[in-house]
């Protein structure tokens, strides 16, 4: 029987052996065949991570997808971006990723792309729907090996160019990161200090998700104590970064944004950028002082290369690390790129590292603050709150993503996390008091949905 909860916003993902059976892998491989041919595609490119599902998790899909006719090109054990970037290089324009992302080990899941197009909300629900009503065409097709990573690696040696030689910590949680990672970072000239670069599904060291301050303590240590200039971190899957410093402060994804906004918008003035809601206030005026036209949106990757595809943005980046670069590169999220482009930008600087990233605006801010619920709590919580909540103190009310509230002295937010049952918040000011006081009015408004000892704030 299908378990229709693993049909997320962004992608497909669930527990392997209960959410994700081979039946209905299988199956899902059947709707994406068929979703393709639709599309008049004939070729769909695979890869997968290194979880220890992954290579079996592979080779089902992929015969459920050349059993609707459609050819595919298994390019083996890669990062979210090498496969992105098949699907450009092969032409094929279409493929599934097989990850779990930064889930715990026994999730797995998967990211699709058809016709160019990254598929999210209704497009999935179409895929569970064709599986539902067992609407698939069938056919005879072929799969063929491919290695792409030398391909993915030249493309960005040939498009980084670093001024100078660094020395960098690089992080790789033991997750795909590491089948490229040193061997790139290397070439580019870095000096490398690796750190879990050996693929391991068990995640043996700390779980692979650098948005969460606490998996970043080993690598602050190592850059803190060595003559490291700069720590690197990336997930379960290499789209998404970290950043840490010499002094161990975390750079977090909207900061590393206005430094790459700022690079960028010298050669391209008047061009969007999009953020997400969860990314701090500054970027706003950031982006419009040097030049660029600012865009809040919706959280989620795949609404943001939408997005970025609606409105010709040449960067956009998301709080959780995601950033997507469309000048230079192919608007995909890509962790191991935005490291590389950080450590040209900083490689061109004639200050110290330490005062370049510190010269970027900061407030006092909180880093993402969840809420655990129950399945489908969270959404019905949001949207009650959007309806019945009003906040009197507030300039603005930014409704596209659950309840950004926009105040005098900075911001709160509240939304519903489209891949688990959480409420997530995060909060920002220009002075310690002025962050708790916001914090004080998102609880008055949280505490009549939700027990107040259960609001970690």
């Amino acid at each position: 029987m299908l378990n229709q909860s693993i049909f997320k916003a962004y992608d497909i993902r669930g527990i392997v052996d209960e959410g994700l059976t081979d039946e209905t892998i299988f199956a899902i491989g059947k709707a994406i065949g068929s979703e393709a041919i639709v599309q008049k595609q004939t070729e769909i490119c695979v890869g997968y991570d290194g979880r220890l599902s992954s290579p079996s998790i592979c080779d089902t899909l992929i015969k459920g997808i050349n059993s609707t006719g459609i050819n595919t090109i298994n390019i083996g054990l890669v990062t979210t971006p090498i496969l992105y970037f098949s699907t450009f290089f092969l032409e094929t324009n279409s493929g599934v990723m097989i990850t779990g992302s930064h889930n715990p080990p026994n999730y797995n899941g998967f990211k699709m792309v058809i016709n160019k197009t990254t598929l999210s909300s209704d497009d999935i629900q179409k895929l569970k729907q064709r599986i539902l009503e067992d609407d698939f065409i069938t056919g005879k097709g072929k799969s063929r090996n491919k290695n792409v990573k030398t391909s993915y690696k030249d493309k960005i040696l040939g498009t980084i160019k670093l001024k100078r030689k660094m020395k960098v910590a690089i992080d790789c949680g033991n997750g795909a990161a590491g089948v490229i990672a040193k061997e790139l970072f290397q070439e580019l000239g870095i000096d490398t200090h690796m750190m879990y670069d050996e693929v391991d599904g068990n995640f043996p060291n700390h779980h692979p998700d650098p948005s969460k301050p606490n998996n970043l303590k080993e690598l602050i240590d190592v850059v803190k104590n060595t003559d490291c200039e700069l720590g690197l971190a990336f997930d379960g899957d290499a789209d998404r970064l970290g950043v840490v410093n010499k002094n161990g402060e975390i750079i977090y994804p909207d900061r590393q944004l206005m430094l790459f906004a700022k690079s960028i918008l010298k050669d391209n003035a008047g061009r969007k950028i999009i953020f997400d809601v969860k990314s701090s206030r500054y970027l706003h005026s950031w982006i419009a002082n040097n030049g660029g036209e600012p865009i809040i949106w919706k959280t989620g990757h795949s609404l943001i290369k939408k997005k970025m595809k609606e409105d010709n943005a040449i960067l956009a980046g998301e709080m959780s690390g995601h950033t997507f670069f469309n000048d230079k590169w192919y608007g995909f999220d890509d962790g191991i790129y935005a490291g590389a482009r950080l450590l040209e930008i900083l490689s061109h600087e004639t200050q110290e590292i330490e005062k370049v990233l510190s010269e970027l605006p900061k407030g006092f801010s909180t880093p993402e603050i969840n809420i655990p619920l129950n399945e489908g709590e969270q959404h019905s919580i949001i949207h009650s709150l959007q309806q019945e909540a009003h906040f009197e103190k507030a300039l603005e009310v930014i409704k596209i993503d659950g309840l950004r509230v926009e105040y005098k002295h900075g911001f709160g937010l509240m939304r519903a996390s489209n891949t688990t049952p959480v409420v997530v918040l995060r909060f920002e000011a220009e002075t310690e008091q002025g962050l708790l006081e916001i914090q004080d009015d998102f609880r008055d408004k949280l505490k009549t949905k939700i027990n107040v000892s259960d609001i970690p704030f």
